[in-house]
């Protein structure tokens, strides 16, 4: 059986066709849409053609924008884009003609950003402040609420005109219109607020004013919050309710939305286990007979087939994925699924990008949104390429100077390849990480890579024997100058994390960084309860059968069982974990104060001893009688080689952990794999 024969069996219902509207999709797969902050980067037009065309060449079936206010009250941000304006709509042309010349739809999101806006200016049904926005809303009137209805339909007009084969109303994650239909945010006694059929009104008068603008061939999507994740939050009943009015009211498909941004519970990170959010779009889909989308924590063919295949949606929403891999859907038709490059939901490079305002990117592929910034030109003059090192940096410059055309040896000391990824993947929702190690390996044996597992270079054979030598052998755990620390009980991270070592039942971490944080996770999480959906509810307090009010049943802060007794601790006396990501950090420190998880600041270390750890706070003396120590306090280079081959004469650069010993920075070890082997 071919590849193509062998993925026409896999993924049948997902590389099927699917007539939506006036319009027929290749494929069950869409490009959701994500804030990526091109539009406000210099030559927008021109680098949104470059992202999404790229995807569309992936054979995405439809993809959909970042989100176009229909107002200037609307934007998230000051300068983020509207579609307002007619004229200016006409400049996104060429972003839909470089879709359509591959194959592919587009429509633009419609988004009202309402009491999530970061303006002093920002609205809302009610004068209730966000969590996330230190502005307080100011309450709509009546007018202007009709006003705004039309503005959408103005917007989506402007969107037709355009090009865009259609739009999505953005009705989900607490932006305007869904913070209309929920009592949460709606205190309104007018027509717009207090029984379900007035908080219901607003979308569906924008869904009747857009097909009345448009016309019956325009697709409109209507993304609505199948689960609100928040207290108050609508209950299943008013949302098959909304479902249904939204199907009468002209939609042609409904695209599904899980949690509020401000919701307490992890929605798209790492620790949500694939596809756990199923059942949400399966109850809308029971209920209409258009088109419904399941989205967040899909990251590969097979959990897309199979939320396909067993009728819980008629698509699959993949927004970070096809920043992971913009081939994601031409891989899955080709039979190449083990060449997808796997979103690994970090939300490293994009999320925590975007709130940092910053130009989204993705850890695992460099080239998301800065497509214009690489090549993927064959070189006229192959080099023989040495990288010393299997680590996330060697293995991305390995592969892609191979890619290129060069002639490229790996030298990796260990029997495996992976380096700090292989410990960042033993911390509980992290074995993501074995997917990246899966797309190197195979696009190192693609390309022909030379792989020499369990091998030292020397010094003398890389100069001899290749034009350019890459260092990137990655770092060791410092060991700091403490007494006592080389006592029995005292373990490294790596140690820990690989298994070598096994902690006793109370432990000690010095260090509080990102590593002390994965190493206390593991070490007080049970192994059962990793990427289990049962227990990935229970744990944050998620009614698995998306019923009841919010979708949610007990308290998400909620103590839960720990496997041991964890402290952590740290010299520095600012907030632990500082370093963390902005979007994960709330995770995982409330996952840490769950499981019971001490955490101490601006300690000293005095010494380590059979009675345990010795420290001092605040001038008084402490110990801690635990059983191990674990030792997460930085890396230091393995750089060694660096030295010898620059007095060689060789072309020699080092890379990754070997040029700067920071936290298990893979973001930056495989970007600058890449850029390198670019240059070559």
């Amino acid at each position: 059986m071919s590849a193509l024969e062998k993925a026409e069996s896999a993924y049948k219902t997902l590389i099927s066709p699917l007539k939506v509207g006036a319009h027929t999709l290749r494929n069950r797969i869409i490009m959701g849409s994500m804030h990526t902050r091109l539009d406000m980067e210099p030559d927008p037009i021109a680098k949104q053609v470059a992202f999404y065309g790229e995807r569309a060449r992936g054979e995405a079936a439809l993809i959909i924008t970042g989100g176009f206010a229909p107002n200037e009250a609307g934007l998230i941000e000051p300068g983020a884009p509207m579609i307002d304006d007619a004229k200016a709509a006409l400049e996104l042309r060429p972003i839909c003609d470089a879709v359509h010349a591959e194959g592919s739809l587009i429509c633009a999101q419609i988004l009202h950003a309402g009491r999530y806006a970061k303006a002093e200016n920002c609205v809302g049904p009610s004068a209730i402040r966000a969590p996330i926005n230190r502005f307080v809303p100011r309450e709509m009137t009546g007018d202007e609420i009709w006003e705004t209805i039309e503005q959408f339909a103005t917007a989506s007009s402007n969107a037709q005109a355009a090009g865009f084969d259609g739009v999505e109303i953005m009705g989900s994650e607490g932006y305007l219109i869904n913070e209309f239909t929920i009592n949460h945010t709606n205190k309104r006694d007018d027509e717009w607020g207090g029984s379900v059929e007035n908080r219901h009104r607003l979308p569906v008068e924008i869904i009747k004013a857009v097909r009345a603008a448009c016309g019956p061939e325009f697709m409109i999507i209507y993304r609505i919050s199948a689960a609100d994740l928040v207290d108050q939050g609508a209950p299943a009943h008013e949302i098959i309710d909304l479902a249904k009015k939204i199907e009468a009211a002209g939609a042609d498909m409904l695209n599904t939305g899980i949690g509020w941004h401000e919701a307490r519970v992890p929605t798209i990170a790492y620790p949500v286990p694939r596809a756990v959010w199923r059942q949400a779009p399966a109850n809308i889909k029971a209920a209409v007979t258009i088109p419904v989308v399941a989205s967040n924590r899909i990251n590969t063919p097979e959990i897309a087939e199979d939320v396909l295949a067993d009728g819980d949606a008629d698509l699959v929403s993949l927004a970070r994925p096809m920043l992971a891999d913009p081939h994601f859907a031409l891989k899955a038709r080709q039979g190449r699924a083990d060449e997808i490059n796997t979103c690994i939901a970090c939300n490293q490079a994009c999320l925590d990008y975007i709130f940092s305002h910053r130009t989204a990117g993705c850890l695992v592929n460099p080239k998301a949104c800065r497509e214009t910034e690489f090549s993927d030109t064959q070189t006229d003059a192959p080099k023989r390429i040495a990288v010393v090192g299997g680590g996330a940096a060697g293995m991305a410059a390995a592969s892609e100077a191979a890619e290129l055309g060069h002639s490229v040896t790996l030298f990796e000391a260990a029997q495996a390849l992976g380096g700090q990824l292989n410990l960042a993947s033993a911390a509980p929702g992290k074995d993501e990480f074995d997917e990246t190690l899966r797309y190197f390996g195979t696009k190192m044996a693609r390309h022909g890579v030379d792989v020499r597992l369990g091998t030292k270079a020397g010094a003398d054979e890389l100069a001899n024997d290749f034009d350019h030598v890459v260092i990137a052998t990655g770092v060791t755990p410092r060991v700091p100058e403490i007494p006592g620390v080389g006592h029995a009980k005292v373990a490294t991270y790596s140690e820990i994390l690989s298994g070598a070592r096994n902690a006793g039942d109370s432990v000690a971490i010095i260090g509080a960084g990102g590593i002390g944080f994965d190493v206390a996770e593991f070490l007080v999480t049970p192994k059962a309860e990793t990427n289990d959906p049962a227990t990935f509810f229970d744990t944050w307090g998620v009614d698995g059968s998306f019923t009841s009010a919010g979708a949610l049943k007990g308290d998400p802060l909620a103590p839960r069982p720990s496997a041991r007794k964890v402290t952590m601790l740290q010299r520095k006396s600012e907030k632990p974990g500082k370093g963390l990501g902005v979007t994960t950090g709330w995770i995982l420190r409330n996952t840490l104060r769950k499981h019971g998880v001490d955490i101490l600041a601006g300690v000293n270390y005095d010494r380590i001893d059979d009675a345990g750890l010795h420290y001092t706070l605040e001038g008084n003396q402490h110990v801690l009688a635990v059983d191990t120590v674990v030792l997460c306090a930085g890396q230091e280079s393995q750089d060694g080689l660096f030295e010898a081959l620059q007095k060689s004469g060789v072309a020699v650069t080092m890379i990754g952990g070997a040029k700067e010993a920071s936290e298990l920075d893979a973001l930056r070890a495989i970007d600058e794999g890449v850029r390198l082997a670019q240059t070559f």
